[in-house]
Formats: C-alpha cells, sequence, structure tokens
C-alpha cells in the first residue's frame, strides 16, 4: 500500500462528519445548560429562597460531580463502549432534567443538579473520544475538534437568548427541559450513525479509585465554600484537608495499579501537561466571572433576561469566531504562540471588566467580556486538541476525561473560589444592623446574596430601602471587582506558564 492509499484509508468520509453532526448535540446541550442557569438565578433566589452556600451550590454541584465521575467514565466507556455509555448518559441526563425543572425546594435542586452532572460525565469524553476514534488524520481530527469547540460556544451563545425567551414568559425551571429533545434526538439518532469503540483488553474499574477522586474533590470544594462564608475555621480547615489528603492518596494508587483509572504516563506528554494548565486556568476565570456578569446585567443594570441574552450575544460571538479561526492559524502558526497570546489577551478582557464593574458601566462591560471571551476561544481549541491528539486511541477516552476533566474542574473552581471571594466581600459591605426598627433583620436577610438584597430593600420605608440598595449594589460591585482582578492575575500566570512549558513542544 502506498504513502497515499494510507492517508486515504485514515480520513473520514461522509458519514464520519455526519457522526460528528450527532456529536455536537450533547456538547451544545451542556453548554446551554451553563448559561441558561446563571440567567435564571435572580428568579430562581425569589422563588425557592437559597442561602448563599446553597446557592452557590446549585450552580457549583453539577461541575463538581461531572468533574468528579469524568476519569471514571472515560476510562469506563474505553472498556463497555463509547456509544453505549454515550446513550445511557442521554437518557438519564434528561430524566434528571426534567427533576430539577419541577424543583420545589434548594435541596431538591442541588440533588436534581447532582445526578445531571453524573449523567453529564458520561456524555462529555465519549463524544470527545468518538471524535478521536472517527478521525484519525491529524489534520482532519483537529479540525474535527475545532467544530467541537465551536459547537460548545454556540451553546454558550444560543443559551442566553433561548433561556431568556423562557424566562420572559415561563418559570426559571423551565431552562432544564432544554435538555428533553436533544437527549431524545441524540437517542435515535445515534445508533445510526456512531461507531461503537471499546478497549476489549482492559478491565474493571478500581472502585477504590473512583470513590477516592470523588470524595476528594467534594470534601475540598466545600472546604473553600465554608471558609468563603464563615470564614477560616475547624470544618473548613479540616474539609480542605482530607480533599487534599484523598487526593494524594489516589495519584499514589494509580501509580501502582495494573491497569489505573488514570493513566498518569498521559503528563509526561509535554503538550499534554501544558494544554491541562491552559484548560484549567481560562475556564477557571471565565467560569468564576459569569455568575457575576449575568447578575450585573440583571440585577444592577435592570435588563431583564432575554435582554440580557441579547446584550450576552457579541460576546458570544467572538468566541465562536475564534474557535473557528484557531485551528486554521495553527497550520501556520506555533500552537504554543496562538494559546498564549489568547490567555493574555483574555486577561486583558478581565481588567476591562474590573474598571467597568466600579464604574457601574454596562457598555464597558460587555466590551470586557467579548475580549475575555475571545481570548478563551483559541485555548479550549487548540489545548483540547493538544490533549486529546497526543493519547493513542486505546486511551481515547481517558485522554478525553482528562481534557474535560479539567474544563470542568476549572468552571466549578472559578465559580467556588471567585464566588467564595465575591460572597465574602459582598457580605462584609452589608452592616449587621442599625438603629432603625426592622432594619437588623432586613440587614441579615440582604447579606445572603444581591437579589435577596434588592427584594429586602422593597419592603422598607423608601430612605431605609434606597440606602440598603446602594450598600448591596456598591457591596456587589466590590466582590465583582476583586474576582476580575483575580482572573486576569491567573490568565496572565497561565500565559506565561503555558509559553514556558511548550517552548521545546514541536508543533504538527
Amino acid at each position: 500500500m502506498t504513502q497515499t492509499t494510507r492517508a486515504t484509508a485514515t480520513r473520514a468520509g461522509a458519514k464520519e462528519w455526519i457522526g460528528l453532526a450527532v456529536l455536537a448535540l450533547p456538547t451544545l446541550l451542556l453548554a446551554l445548560d451553563i448559561t441558561v442557569l446563571h440567567l435564571g438565578v435572580p428568579r430562581l433566589s425569589e422563588d425557592l429562597r437559597p442561602t448563599s452556600m446553597q446557592l452557590l451550590w446549585i450552580i457549583d454541584i453539577y461541575g463538581f460531580m461531572i468533574a468528579g465521575f469524568l476519569v471514571t467514565m472515560g476510562s469506563l466507556g474505553d472498556r463497555i463502549g463509547r456509544r453505549r455509555l454515550l446513550l445511557i448518559g442521554a437518557a438519564a441526563f434528561g430524566a434528571a432534567s426534567a427533576a430539577a425543572a419541577f424543583s420545589t425546594t434548594p435541596e431538591m435542586l442541588i440533588a436534581s443538579r447532582a445526578v445531571m452532572g453524573i449523567a453529564g460525565a458520561t456524555l462529555m469524553p465519549s463524544t470527545l473520544a468518538l471524535i478521536s476514534s472517527m478521525f484519525r488524520d491529524p489534520h482532519q481530527r483537529g479540525l474535527a475538534i475545532g467544530i467541537w469547540a465551536t459547537m460548545f460556544s454556540a451553546g454558550i451563545a444560543l443559551g442566553p437568548i433561548v433561556g431568556g425567551a423562557l424566562l420572559e414568559h415561563f418559570w426559571w425551571g423551565s431552562v432544564f427541559l432544554l435538555g428533553l429533545p436533544v437527549m431524545l434526538l441524540l437517542l435515535v439518532t445515534a445508533p445510526l450513525l456512531l461507531p461503537e469503540y471499546r478497549d476489549r483488553a482492559a478491565g474493571l474499574p478500581d472502585l477504590l479509585s473512583v470513590g477516592l477522586i470523588i470524595v476528594a474533590m467534594l470534601t475540598l470544594t466545600f472546604g473553600i465554600k465554608e471558609t468563603a462564608v464563615h470564614g477560616i475555621g475547624p470544618l473548613a480547615a479540616a474539609s480542605a484537608g482530607v480533599g487534599l489528603i484523598l487526593g494524594i492518596l489516589f495519584v499514589r494508587r494509580q501509580n501502582r495499579l495494573s491497569d489505573p483509572l488514570l493513566d498518569l504516563r498521559l503528563f509526561a506528554n509535554p503538550a499534554v501537561r501544558a494544554g491541562l494548565i491552559a484548560l484549567l486556568i481560562s475556564t477557571l476565570a471565565i467560569g468564576g466571572i459569569y455568575l457575576f456578569l449575568t447578575q450585573h446585567l440583571q440585577l444592577v443594570a435592570g435588563h431583564p433576561p432575554l435582554v440580557t441574552g441579547v446584550l450576552l450575544l457579541p460576546g458570544a460571538a467572538a468566541l465562536i469566531i475564534a474557535s473557528v479561526v484557531a485551528p486554521i492559524l495553527a497550520r501556520r502558526i506555533r500552537p504554543v504562540l496562538i494559546v498564549a497570546v489568547a490567555l493574555a489577551v483574555s486577561a486583558v478582557g478581565f481588567v476591562i471588566l474590573a474598571r467597568a464593574s466600579v464604574d457601574e458601566d454596562t457598555v464597558l462591560v460587555l466590551i470586557g467580556f467579548a475580549v475575555a471571551y475571545a481570548g478563551i476561544g483559541p485555548v479550549t481549541a487548540l489545548a483540547t486538541e493538544l490533549v486529546v491528539g497526543s493519547a493513542p486511541p486505546e486511551r481515547a477516552g481517558s485522554a478525553s476525561a482528562l481534557s474535560e476533566t479539567s474544563t470542568e474542574i476549572g468552571v466549578s473552581l472559578g465559580i467556588a473560589v471567585m464566588g467564595s471571594v465575591g460572597v465574602a466581600i459582598y457580605r462584609a459591605g452589608i452592616p449587621r444592623g442599625t438603629d432603625a426598627e426592622g432594619t437588623v433583620a432586613a440587614h441579615e436577610s440582604a447579606s445572603e446574596t444581591l437579589a435577596t438584597a434588592l427584594q429586602v430593600s422593597d419592603g422598607l420605608p423608601p430612605t431605609q430601602g434606597d440606602a440598603l440598595r446602594a450598600l448591596a449594589t456598591d457591596a456587589f460591585a466590590a466582590g465583582f471587582e476583586a474576582s476580575a482582578w483575580l482572573g486576569a492575575a491567573l490568565l496572565v500566570a497561565a500565559s506565561a506558564v503555558t509559553l514556558t512549558a511548550l517552548r521545546r513542544t514541536r508543533a504538527e
């Protein structure tokens, strides 16, 4: 067989490209779910009245359950079949979405979101691993992953519009029902268009490793949240310490197992390490700031959900364009340079957001958001290809899980760390009481969230209500500013680290 014939044999045909369109469905949905929930936070807060801790868990538990189970599900997909796992996850995700939509208490919504996270963990590595199996040609695989990243960006773009339209006419739970038709379509088309792949030589997943990584992540996150709400105390320190210890035990166990849940040999590749760092930091920054951005536009600027979605559209368009252009540029420019510059560009956007939050300048906020998002697009597309493209076919599921784990940990840590910093600063800016009758209880309640503060201020006498409203918005702006500066610093550091780590890696 000649070299030309071999190259032709490895190139994907029409069936594979149609299959890619099918794989875009869960990717699109998962992105939609992230953005529509943020828009629903104000109304959700008014209806269920969650505490600040519960609100962070409602938003965060989904991503952390995904991150906790991704490695397990990526490895499981390699063993039982990636398409089979994709279909199981689609059915479970649809059922959990319906439960979330009709939740009547914060606890019920947190539990539903947790199940959605576990189901989502089956979808994400399966899509990327199947792309790796379907597209063996490096250039085609790079383009396919770029399209996959673009669909994620499209979901982010459509989320505010679709979610805003639903919130204009229906209750906050309607945003979760978007998953039902998407999952149904996936269940019908996937068996017809997607190939099955599994590693027949692999054994069963190590259950102790599964438990270690899940508990390690949840306890560490609880420690971070507890510190933000109640300060550094015995419970927060113990929880974070347990998480770190369990994480170390997980790594040590993987080194001893002949068939580990997470193959640490993948980290020996500098491209994999650098790609994971870039994904982790970029998603940490953008995931943390998005919560502040949507609340600013709705609660501070006073825009309804649909208008908020429209205002966010230019930023999402910048993300889509950057995601499409990046793989094309990577054929002429070293990916390391594109990723490093993109991280720096995103940092500039965060600096603009920090300045705009203080001035409550909505136009400048949207400009900063667009610049920050434009930098994230190339990172997502190119860093994902670096990680997935560097793994052998039988480890594609594990490599995809690593990529998605880094992304989900980043988003969730961003919400946990930056969100907790913002909550702590916000709570510090709300006085615990005055001499005015009824104001002590009102301020105690207002210190939970900005949405609660604005709702409480409406029930106070005009003078006291205006004073509380001003205190709450100023405190929120201070938290927004601090989180934006933190994100900018992390992105600058990631740009420098990524450039250093990849400078000796050959671009292909």
